[in-house]
């Protein structure tokens, strides 16, 4: 079948709760400069570095920076005030120098995504500061400082957001806040709605009410929440992992008001050396027949390991094969 629509206009098609005409893969994560320009990415090559709050990052070859085992900022949650202060580079950028020099590099039939924040959300930024440890103790004991904390971030992260609007016009926003792991959230459904929910609902609507599509990160166990994503306009969710989420129970419920972004396990079977190649391609094909009819999907997959292994790219590249012969049978 001979494709018509861009990937950019398909993707922009699915995630409008269209039809679109083949099979869209997992968009890219192409944030301009953002990150770098504010700090959250070091040069290459550098595996240590400070992030815009001065907190320790540590380059990790599978997942990017994270912030350096044990040393934390913030031990104490009613003290934030005299250590989390406005980050200087915030007042250093030239938006208009550096949106222009980025944008003349980018094909512009790729998508626009921006990732508009000081860390990857609001619950992650807060265990950047103190260690998950920490920061969940504080929830329960101080959530009034909780949410002072995180409130002054949100307002950082809205004066970055209207410049990314203003000077990238971005087609899609990309928010992650990973509050889950693998059997269940780290907060309950009480705790996320008076701290967290708040924060994400004002964010998102910055990039809602100025046109721009938005798509939300969670890994893990993240189901239970879904419901709140799409209340605040949220129109995808990735990387929604079948193993922890019943995925076709999310479309059932939603179709395609909230595309399922994703939908592949790449820490499962598919990762293990003495899984065939046959099986490997199954697996996509099985995916796809279940997520991919009546649109509201885009397929995305890939082992995680280490870029130069031999075995992690020899297998990306034949889930990238199977998916490539079976993505324009669906509509």
């Amino acid at each position: 079948m001979a494709a018509h629509l861009t990937p950019k206009e398909n993707y922009l098609r699915m995630m409008n709760g269209e039809i679109p005409e083949y099979v869209p893969g997992m968009m890219a994560f192409e944030c301009g400069v953002g990150p770098q320009a504010i700090g959250l990415f070091p040069e290459p090559g550098v595996m240590e570095f400070k992030d815009p709050f001065g907190v320790t990052m540590v380059m990790e070859l599978k997942s990017g920076p994270i912030p350096k085992p044990g040393e934390f900022i913030l031990t104490d949650i009613t003290k934030w005030r005299d250590v989390i202060k406005r980050p200087a580079v915030l007042d250093e950028i030239d938006w208009e120098l550096v949106s222009h020099q980025d944008l003349a590099q980018r094909d512009p039939e790729l998508l626009k995504v921006v990732w508009a924040s000081l860390a990857n959300g609001y619950f992650m930024n807060l265990t950047y500061f103190m260690g998950f440890d920490n920061a969940l103790i504080a929830c329960v004991e101080e959530p009034e400082e909780v949410k002072a904390l995180l409130n002054f971030v949100l307002d950082l992260n809205l004066e970055i957001s209207q410049k990314y609007i203003d000077y990238y016009k971005p087609d899609v926003f990309h928010f992650g806040d990973d509050i889950a792991h693998e059997r269940a959230p780290f907060v309950s459904e009480e705790m996320f709605l008076d701290i967290f929910e708040p924060l994400w609902r004002a964010h998102v609507k910055l990039f809602l009410e100025a046109g721009v599509n938005a798509e939300h990160h969670n890994c893990g166990a993240f189901q239970a929440f879904v419901p709140h994503i799409v209340n605040m306009g949220f129109q995808s969710w990735n990387p929604a992992q079948p193993t922890y989420n019943d995925l076709p129970a999310v479309k059932a419920k939603f179709g395609r008001k909230l595309a399922i972004c994703g939908g592949f396990e790449s820490n499962g079977f598919c990762a293990l050396p003495e899984t065939t190649d046959e099986e490997v391609r199954a697996e996509v094909r099985r995916v796809l027949d279940t997520l991919a009819p009546d649109g509201g999907f885009a397929f995305g997959a890939f082992i995680m390991g280490a870029m130069d292994d031999p075995f992690i790219i020899g297998r990306n590249a034949l889930i990238q094969d199977e998916f490539e012969k079976n993505r324009y049978k669906y509509y």
